[in-house]
């Protein structure tokens, strides 16, 4: 067995990897950049080596640096997790000429499955379905329309060398198609140095279902069942669940089959997965499932995989690296119960899902916030619920972390098993509406939603899921009359001892205000103290403020510490800095009549631009910001007064 691993990546996958290599008595050793100089994963590690400055390019994505590290230390072996130099075939053959134990496939594997047309290729030599269309060395515009004509609109243009949804379009017809491709072409380009394109059938009613396969070097091969991953938004994976909705036993053999021969056929060793589209308008059939491609690592969604097999997948990453056998034979692996797995952003989708930095004031997770309903089991990791189900939660931050915004900004992924779909998509969506971030806003209301929507408690899912259903999953939350008169009469009547909790009585004002952040609101004392059963709050009284979680939502609401406003979201006019950035333009003066939705600043952040308007028709009573200062999120860089307040 390896003695001593160095994790080359960062954050809550560097934390899962410590956790297994520590159980089996192995060093670890971190790496981190200046904005992870406190981070989690850090602390956590036996040994920890600065390796450059914050940008990934600077630090995470300098392979020469991160051997070099593993060579200080006198690390024995190189796990890359997942994301920054996982698929990388040079990285992972310098690893090996440096006398270091790579903890992945074999690299001419990466580079067989690294470009979409040439894997292709090998899974029709294979035997393996791929999806109708064309891989030709011919790359002339004229021949690319001919064979979109020819495959039938719509058709799905795709990046040989892409990922992450870059350098793919969707074109509806044959007058499109030119226009589509170049824009295709530019976009592989800039991303991928490689501005070649493969054409696929596109499909109507698509699922997105993958295959965990696990090699070692003895030439065995097994599969660990599929995960659907439909729940999308811009091709990017939201939920994940295993097994997969509607997958009969027929089906699910011939498709996990395929993901293992797909494996040998690039002799494959370590953890990989086979990702697969389906035409699911007439249900998952086997005939209408093709290969997409193969991730040459292991997935960000391993631990549903987990959850449903009862095996750790790190734990056998790290046994086959050793060159031990695979931990077990395909005739000991089966399926118990149903996984599924959120990942909880930084992210505010009320601003079309712009990333939200800063620190984390507050970050509870389920077991601290309701003891009563959840006990810690496992170190920590994972949870016991109140009805027949556990609960896991693997993240890379804690209360007083800071998301910055030079990584990707997911705060943890949550995840619950049970024993049948229904119930692990009811416990997951409790789950994530119960996680307590403050003041970074997080995705948790949009994907609680999605969990509990009748379509996909039905499993009538797809990848144009969240997109069709948006408006219907994006909507703000505010407090309702029964919660602010529940904290409110706890200022207001100072006779209310604070340990009892709450008096619902005795309070000699009719109303108060409360604030939360920027955010102030009208408490009416005299609203029934009665609460909405399917909206419950959490509720837990400081020193001086009041923390309050519902529907995936944190306030900390305190008594308001001015007068005159008008209470309501964003009532105060603040206009906030959504994220860190700079100051390009400044439209108004102080003192200036505005109207509501009028242009005040413009600020550059994450290289977009970001239009920062009037909440409301008012007068500009305080102005902050001046053309190219740099600014952190939560500035308040004006502020607008309604008309008629005091």
């Amino acid at each position: 067995m390896i003695t001593s691993l160095l994790i080359a990546n960062r954050g809550e996958i560097a934390c899962r990897v410590i956790r297994t290599a520590r159980r089996l008595g192995i060093r670890t050793i971190a790496v981190y950049s200046d904005a992870d100089a406190q981070a989690l994963h850090v602390r956590q590690a036996d040994e920890a080596v600065h390796i450059g400055p914050s940008p990934a390019r600077e630090s995470y994505l300098l392979g020469d640096c991160i051997i070099a590290a593993a060579k200080q230390t006198g690390a024995e072996a190189i796990h890359p997790g997942y994301g920054f130099l996982s698929e990388n075939a040079d990285f992972a053959q310098a690893v090996l000429d440096a006398g270091l134990i790579w903890v992945g496939p074999r690299p001419d594997s990466i580079r067989a499955m690294g470009l979409k047309d040439a894997a292709k290729s090998r899974m029709i030599a294979a035997g393996v379905l791929v999806t109708p269309g064309y891989l030709g060395d011919d790359q002339s515009p004229e021949r690319l329309q001919a064979e979109a004509d020819a495959i039938g609109y719509p058709v799905l243009i795709k990046a040989v060398a892409g990922g992450g949804g870059k350098g793919m379009r969707r074109v509806e017809s044959a007058a499109e198609f030119l226009d589509a491709l170049g824009s295709c072409r530019r976009e592989a380009a800039s991303s991928f140095g490689d501005d070649r394109v493969l054409l696929e059938k596109y499909i109507l009613s698509p699922r997105h279902i993958e295959v965990q396969v696990f090699g070692d070097t003895h030439g065995n091969v097994v599969h660990l069942f599929e995960r659907d991953c439909s729940l999308q938004r811009r091709h990017q994976k939201v939920i994940e669940e295993a097994p997969a909705p509607g997958m009969d036993e027929a089906t699910r053999a011939a498709v996990c089959d395929a993901a293992v021969r797909a494996a040998k056929a690039v002799d494959y060793v370590g953890a990989g997965t086979i990702e697969f589209i389906a035409d699911a308008s007439e249900g998952l059939r086997a005939d209408r499932i093709w290969f997409m491609e193969m991730n040459t690592r292991l997935q960000v969604e391993h631990p549903v995989t987990e959850e449903i097999t009862g095996q750790d997948l790190v734990e056998w990453q790290l046994r086959v690296a050793s060159g031990e056998p695979l931990p077990k034979r395909q005739e000991e692996l089966r399926i118990d119960g149903w996984a599924m797995e959120a990942r909880l952003y930084a992210e505010d989708p009320s601003t079309g899902f712009l990333p939200s930095t800063g620190t984390l004031e507050r970050f509870n997770l389920p077991d601290t916030i309701r003891p009563s309903r959840y006990r810690a089991e496992l170190s920590g990791t994972r949870y016991k619920l109140d009805f027949d189900g556990h609960a896991r939660i693997e993240t890379g931050v804690e209360q007083g972390s800071t998301i910055s915004p030079f990584y990707d900004p997911m705060i943890a992924k949550v995840i619950c098993h049970a024993d049948d779909r229904r119930t692990a998509a009811h416990g997951l969506s409790r789950l994530i509406w119960d996680v307590q971030v403050w003041p970074v806003k997080t995705n948790a209301t949009f994907i609680g939603s999605a969990l509990v929507d009748p379509d996909f408690m039905a499993g009538r899912v797809d990848t144009g899921f969240i997109e069709q259903k948006l408006d219907d999953l994006v909507y703000p939350i505010d407090p309702p009359g029964w919660l602010l008169a529940l904290v409110g009469r706890e200022y207001v009547d100072a006779s209310a001892p604070a340990p009892a909790g709450f008096r619902l009585n005795g309070h000699t004002r009719s109303a108060t205000r409360l604030m939360s952040g920027a955010e102030v609101y009208e408490a009416d004392l005299a609203s029934p103290a009665t609460y909405d059963q399917k909206h419950y709050a959490l509720i837990e009284k400081a020193d001086d403020h009041t923390w309050v979680t519902m529907q995936g939502r944190t306030w900390r609401f305190e008594p308001a510490r001015f007068e005159g406003v008008a209470a309501g979201t964003a009532a105060d006019g603040a206009i906030l800095a959504p994220m860190p950035g700079r100051v390009i333009a400044v439209e108004v003066a102080a003192g200036d009549r505005v109207a509501k939705g009028q242009k005040l600043v413009t600020l550059e952040a994450m290289k977009m631009e970001h239009a920062l308007t009037a909440p409301f028709d008012g007068t500009v009573a305080e102005l902050n910001a001046s053309e190219g200062g740099q600014v952190t999120e939560g500035t308040t860089l004006a502020r607008v007064e309604r008309e008629g307040s005091l």
